[in-house]
């Protein structure tokens, strides 16, 4: 019997934002004893693993990515015997754990750091990051944040380090042979206390241009290639990749990389660096028949090339969610459930980020007086930032805090009184709900014979109407299901044969509205 493929290359893997999922001890703040209080939620959504953001010890200047100390839990969200808690009940369930690791910079109040600001130029505990002398009496080149503002910030002694966010985030050294070091000890750290896998924060980022040149004015944004993706971050995860192998239960990383064309994304995913990275040009890709068609294949086509699955994502904590980026109000969300159709129809892995599968859509409007997201200081208050994608789950209630929080307390972001119709509560058992279209799309790619385990490669129709994508997945054994997705923007007839087995709108007489995916089966 052929072994079944590595749990990786074919999970569901569902994001949680511990700050804004549920909170146990009612601060107003998500923590680790509120996800592990709502696992049972997830394992019967049906996901395979969580990715938990950031829960280490932190200042709190980047909602937890500018970290302190790797190897312990932030008061705030709880303790390590809380993460130790989470773990064990999350493998009780079937459920994996990915937490989160920074390593393309510090907490400006990490040990490191402090020790480098006390020390002189060129000690080895400046050598840990990136210091340098300025330049005509201001920094040494011209990048900027991608926050905002400039990347450098000056020391007390005239120097200056280097930030590609914010000024509390210094960039690591990854020249050093004992940075290398010390981030194989947390990998380990994390490991050895049952973490299934590891989400590499800017895995792109580690390794700066040779000499630091100049931008000649370009204002970076994540993907510059003199910021970003150079040559020397690949031999670091080739010796993660070791570490990961070297522990039983098919142990993983992805690559957060915003790193196009996707022939270059592969290259952090061939077979002896990491097992998976974020499909970024299809969360970008607008929602029409064509783009679409041609991201999916140049995704399947270079992920094929390394022999590593396509991990595909419709949204994050950093981004606008779905239901925005897609219209926003009935058409938005419309869109959104096809796009989620779509997305558990695709070979290979896939990312749900908490409150998509609650048709969850940005917060545009919170007061301006609440918004912590650095950029929002950093641009000078001309970038809102990314806060609208990160306000509380709703649960239950008829209003804030919708048992996010008990005995009432109010959300660290205030939630929408339009919410009162999205909470878990208020969806489930709701025929036409996206918490049910979530719930049974997730056990059908668990169950179907052409979905499950990463069974079937995608091949596309003959002759689909106007504006349709069209497609079919096949098992070994001969069982086939066909996904339509009509993005056009007029209903089309449903010529295909089988038996529909879920739509994100309702299908009736054999017609797919504008907006819908659909999934049709064909036994063998």
């Amino acid at each position: 019997m052929t072994p079944a493929p590595p749990w990786w290359r074919h999970a569901v893997i569902y994001q949680v934002y511990v700050r804004s999922f549920g909170d146990a001890d009612g601060d107003g703040t998500g923590d680790l004893a509120g996800v592990r209080q709502r696992l049972p939620y997830l394992a019967e959504l049906g996901v395979d693993a969580l990715w938990l953001n950031p829960f280490y010890r932190s200042p709190m200047v980047d909602g937890g990515y500018d970290v302190a100390d790797y190897c312990d839990v932030d008061p705030l969200f709880g303790t390590l015997a809380d993460i130790d808690g989470l773990i064990a009940d999350a493998h009780a369930a079937g459920l994996r754990i990915i937490v989160d690791l920074v390593p393309n910079h510090t907490s400006s109040a990490h040990p490191w750091f402090v020790e480098a600001l006390a020390s002189p130029p060129g000690s080895p505990a400046r050598e840990r990051y990136v210091f340098r002398d300025g330049r005509d009496g201001g920094p040494p080149n011209d990048w900027a944040s991608v926050f905002g503002g400039p990347a450098w910030s000056q020391a007390p002694d005239g120097q200056w380090y280097l930030h590609l966010f914010d000024a509390g985030q210094p960039d690591l050294n990854w020249a050093q042979p004992v940075v290398h070091a010390e981030f194989e000890r947390i990998l380990r750290y994390w490991l050895d206390r049952g973490v299934d896998g590891f989400r590499v924060d800017v895995a792109h980022g580690l390794v700066k241009a040779e000499g630091l040149p100049d931008l000649g004015g370009y204002q970076s944004g994540l993907g510059d290639a003199t910021y970003f993706d150079q040559e020397g971050v690949h031999e670091i995860y080739r010796a993660w990749r070791r570490l990961l192998d070297g522990y039983p239960g098919d142990r993983m990383a992805v690559a957060e990389a915003w790193v196009s064309p996707a022939a270059r994304i592969a290259r952090y995913t061939r077979q002896d660096e990491l097992h998976q990275a974020f499909n970024f040009e299809f969360l970008k890709t607008p929602l029409a028949a064509e783009p679409m068609r041609g991201v999916i294949d140049e995704s399947l086509n270079a992920s094929g090339e390394v022999g590593a699955p396509t991990t595909w994502v419709l949204g994050n904590h950093d981004t606008v969610r779905p239901v925005t980026r897609y219209g926003d109000g009935p058409t938005g969300l419309a869109r959104a459930r096809a796009a989620a159709l779509l997305m558990l129809a695709l070979p290979g892995s896939a990312y749900i980020y908490q409150g998509e599968e609650l048709g969850l859509a940005e917060v545009l409007d919170l007061p301006e007086e609440v918004l912590q997201d650095p950029v929002w200081r950093r641009s000078g208050h001309t970038r809102r930032g990314r806060d609208g994608a990160r306000v509380p789950m709703p649960w239950d209630g008829d209003g804030p805090p919708y048992g996010f929080s008990p005995n009432g307390a109010a959300p660290w972001l205030p939630q929408p009184a339009e919410w009162e119709a999205l909470t878990v509560a208020a969806q489930t058992g709701q025929t036409g709900s996206t918490l049910e279209l979530y719930r049974h799309a997730l056990r059908l790619r668990r169950e179907h014979p052409a979905l499950a385990l990463g069974e079937g490669q995608l091949h596309w129709l003959p002759d689909p109407p106007p504006d349709v994508l069209l497609f079919a997945r096949s098992s070994a054994a001969g069982a086939e299901l066909i996904c339509a997705v009509n993005l056009g923007s007029h209903p089309v007839q449903a010529t295909w044969p089988g038996n529909l087995l879920i739509a994100s709108a309702p299908v009736s007489a054999g017609v797919l509205p504008p907006d819908t995916a659909a999934w049709w089966s064909i036994t063998a």
